[in-house]
């Protein structure tokens, strides 16, 4: 067994109706906070319930609610600003992945000096963040569970994570009740990219025997309960399972980080605001007959995972019938997206490939197979 350190100091509150808990929560780390909202919770009544709880409790608040699907670095300063203005010395986000990783950015540079992408390229280190609280409204990201933030850079189109410690959410907050509204494509998208962050995580060459634990049950509790949410969004037991697999996911990536499908759409988001899921989706099917010659016995174990009877096989029939087993899990919740429908077309390509070997090295490396400019032009043909 390699050696290998593990931490996670994020406090979890699971439970139906816990996010009404919110002001008793925060209380202890701040007196005013910035709410940074997604639009979705304001008809839901969410962000309602959340600002009845604060006020209850006695904390303060103030609500920033301008982003996009992929965030905004500007939108992020702003952000900061408008935390300093109004005297917030807590940030909780309250939405999807956009969201939350608004907050720990707000949170992070309301505190630090200078760009957020001297941070993330490594230039600077920062001293702190104000303490920040996550309260996910869809089940996808895991970004309440780890130090990962995801922006854009609108000047270069390069979308890159910040990745420090010090943006580890001092709370989350994880209700399923806050899922039971959701339209078919918010439960689809994030839902996938629980599956993404769980089985990249578990093929990664930094992968531990911790975070591979965490890894094959978020496999297990995703395969057999997104289905169910995506045909009956007010099940509320599978939205349990779902939710935790979220977290458990987002720990893992925390560990042992994600691979080659997360290299190659980030450019994709960054130059095209491809939505995060869908991008990846599109070219899975392709990663996985690229990489599971490199890890057959990973793959192997994700096809179990998954619900595939492999008593039989041999360790490479195994692998190779995880495709398939992925295939149709995206297939049964529609999200089989071609790059085409995502706006792609092969007169990006030149600047993707560019951008991956550049900025996304660190990712694609960490994949079993490291593929080569060529190859991933020829991934990113084939998905078209």
């Amino acid at each position: 067994m390699p050696a290998f350190d593990y931490s996670n100091p994020v406090k979890f509150h699971f439970g139906l109706g816990r996010h009404k808990q919110v002001g008793d929560i925060a209380r202890p780390y701040g007196k005013k906070a910035l709410l940074v909202a997604s639009d979705s919770s304001k008809p839901t009544g969410q962000l309602q319930a959340v600002q009845q709880s604060l006020t209850e409790a006695g904390v303060a608040f103030a609500v920033y609610d301008r982003f996009m699907q992929n965030p905004l670095s500007t939108l992020v300063a702003e952000g900061a600003q408008v935390a300093v203005d109004e005297g917030c010395d807590l940030v909780i986000g309250l939405g999807g992945g956009s969201a939350m990783d608004m907050a720990k950015g707000i949170a992070f540079s309301a505190v630090n000096e200078g760009s957020i992408w001297d941070y993330v390229f490594g230039r600077k280190v920062g001293t702190r963040a104000l303490p920040i609280i996550l309260i996910p409204t869809t089940a996808g990201t895991g970004s309440e569970a780890n130090r990962t933030a995801v922006f854009t850079n609108p000047e270069t189109n390069d979308k890159k994570g910040l990745v420090n410690p010090l943006i580890y959410p001092k709370a989350a907050i994880i209700d399923p009740e806050l899922m039971l509204t959701l339209p078919k494509r918010v439960i689809a998208g994030p839902g996938a990219d629980v599956l993404f962050h769980a089985l990249e995580s578990f093929i990664s060459k930094n992968a531990t025997p911790f975070s591979e634990m965490l890894s094959l049950r978020a496999i297990e509790l995703i395969a057999q309960n997104l289905p169910l949410v995506y045909d009956d969004v007010t099940n509320v037991a599978a939205w349990e399972n779902v939710t935790l697999a979220s977290s458990l996911a987002g720990m893992a990536i925390d560990c042992a980080g994600t691979t080659l499908p997360h290299a190659l759409q980030h450019p994709m988001g960054g130059l095209l605001d491809v939505v995060h899921a869908e991008g990846i989706a599109a070219i899975y099917k392709p990663f996985m007959e690229y990489t599971w010659p490199a890890a057959p016995e990973k793959f192997a174990a994700i096809a179990k995972a998954m619900g595939v009877d492999t008593r039989g096989m041999s360790q490479e029939q195994a692998a190779e019938s995880s495709v398939a087993a992925v295939h149709q899990f995206l297939t049964g919740i529609n999200m089989v997206p071609t790059l085409t429908q995502l706006g792609v077309k092969e007169e990006h390509f030149d600047w993707l490939i560019n951008n991956v070997l550049t900025t996304m090295k660190v990712v694609l490396s960490n994949n079993p197979r490291v593929p080569d400019g060529e190859k991933i032009r020829e991934i990113y043909q084939g998905c078209l």
